[in-house]
């Protein structure tokens, strides 16, 4: 009974796959936010290196995957993917489930897909400083790790909620050189703003955004990196779902079902697009894959689909994506990661069209559900991660009811070793389960810009 699946070194990607090539017809194009007009890679080169906004608007099947990066991903890649046997058997469920166990990357999560290939791409264009932001912590201790592989500094904008919330986390950064930052801060212009309007406000990924792209743009030596969202931070995650497709052929399988969380949507789209584009040219058309993301911050769920700017203040180009509003605040809840306001344009796309659907929780059954898996495979999962067991047990529960044996696979996508204070406040009963009212994200959405 084989319960881990591994690859060989060697089995690690040499591309990554682009799901926009099998898109039926082209992403709407971004657009410059004063002007309204498509940017074009000039716009762009302020904040990024070259290479990068190539792989940003390239429609190429494949894209190379630098040998220089192979070599640091063989630190931890191919990551394992398991066959949760015991999980089964706790549910009975005759459904098969697998999922694929990201968090033995150094930082602990899928963040480190990206963000080493993001500060090779800056340190080849001789950047010295990357400035950036994170939610939970994740993608900040990822690009502080990388960063110290390529020697570059780097300046970490962290939502104040998790900033108080999760402090090993800035530890962590600490450790591999970085600086981080509670946003919105007195640092720069719009977190100025931030706090004049709201002194206490918990923060959000839209603000951190704001000072990151601002502390970036006003530095020469400075590019911007972002963990999630962008086309070419998908496409660079997506050497979960290539591992994933290979593992499973190993074992003469595929799923019948494809699960991860939901934030800005780069875990999600690591281990959907591969299966995403069998199910596009034909190959395996009935697979179902489910975002989860949270019901206090439901963007896919609740959100528009429209233009809108992924930052508060407006310094970033309009995407078109589900959103529910540049200035959406979501309250403080525990899965820091998953409090975005909107989502990636690609993922987005494919929700619209159908091809993907959404799901949202509480957290305290998301908890609940990191609680049975954990006693059950015995790790304990970010609360970010938890949306996705709760997903995936949710499909298998449901097999249960029919009797079928569906093949369930999930993005792990990182542990919780950091946030046990928000295990703590699960077993003390004081999670909230906060539902963001329609009014307020009615009235959220009427502010967005509108395009012509």
């Amino acid at each position: 009974m084989q319960t881990k699946i591994l690859l060989d070194e060697e089995q690690i990607p040499k591309k990554w796959y682009n799901v926009q090539a099998d898109l039926p017809s082209p992403l709407d194009p971004p657009l410059h936010p004063q002007t309204h007009k498509p940017v074009g890679p000039a716009d762009l080169s302020a904040i990024f290196p070259m290479e990068l906004i190539r792989q940003e608007v390239t429609t190429d099947r494949y894209v190379d995957i630098p040998e220089e990066v192979r070599e640091v991903f063989r630190l931890y890649r191919p990551s394992p993917l398991y066959r949760a046997h015991r999980l089964e058997k706790a549910l009975k469920t005759p459904a098969k489930i697998y999922y694929k166990w990201e968090g033995v990357s150094p930082a602990g999560s899928h963040k480190t897909n990206t963000s080493i290939p993001q500060a090779y791409y800056n340190m080849k264009a001789g950047i010295e400083r990357i400035a950036t932001e994170t939610g939970a912590g994740q993608w900040g201790s990822a690009m502080s790790f990388a960063t110290m592989l390529y020697d570059l500094e780097c300046t970490v904008y962290m939502v104040r909620s998790s900033y108080t919330q999760k402090p090993y986390r800035k530890s962590m950064m600490q450790v591999w050189g970085a600086e981080c930052i509670p946003s919105p801060s007195t640092k720069t212009k719009s977190g100025q703003a931030v706090l004049a309007k709201d002194p206490d406000t918990p923060g959000a990924l839209g603000i951190a955004i704001s000072e990151a792209v601002e502390d970036a743009a006003s530095h020469s030596n400075t590019n911007y990196a972002l963990g999630s969202v962008l086309n070419h931070v998908c496409l660079h995650q997506t050497v979960i779902g290539l591992e994933c497709r290979e593992q499973l052929a190993s074992v003469d399988a595929y799923p019948d079902v494809v699960i991860g969380c939901v934030g800005g949507g780069s875990n999600f789209a690591g281990i959907s697009f591969p299966f995403a584009g069998d199910k596009l040219v034909g190959k395996h058309k009935d697979v179902d894959i489910l975002g989860v993301e949270p019901a206090s911050c439901p963007s896919l769920t609740k959100g528009l689909y429209t233009y809108d700017f992924g930052d508060e203040a407006g310094y970033t180009p309009l995407m078109k994506m589900f959103t529910l509003g540049h200035d959406f605040v979501p309250p403080s809840m525990h899965a820091g990661g998953l409090r975005y306001h909107g989502d990636s344009p690609i993922v987005s796309r494919l929700v619209h069209d159908g091809v993907m659907r959404a799901v949202a929780y509480h957290q305290s059954e998301v908890f609940e559900a990191a609680q049975t898996f954990a006693r059950a495979e015995g790790i304990i999962v970010a609360p970010e991660t938890s949306h996705a067991v709760k997903g995936a047990i949710d499909e298998a529960l449901a097999c249960k009811k029919t009797g079928e044996e569906k093949t369930i696979l999930f993005n792990c996508t990182g542990h919780g070793n950091f946030d046990m204070s928000a295990y703590d406040a699960f077993y003390s009963g004081n999670l909230v389960d906060y539902e963001y009212p329609d009014r307020l994200i009615k009235e959220a959405l009427g502010r967005i810009p509108k395009i012509a």
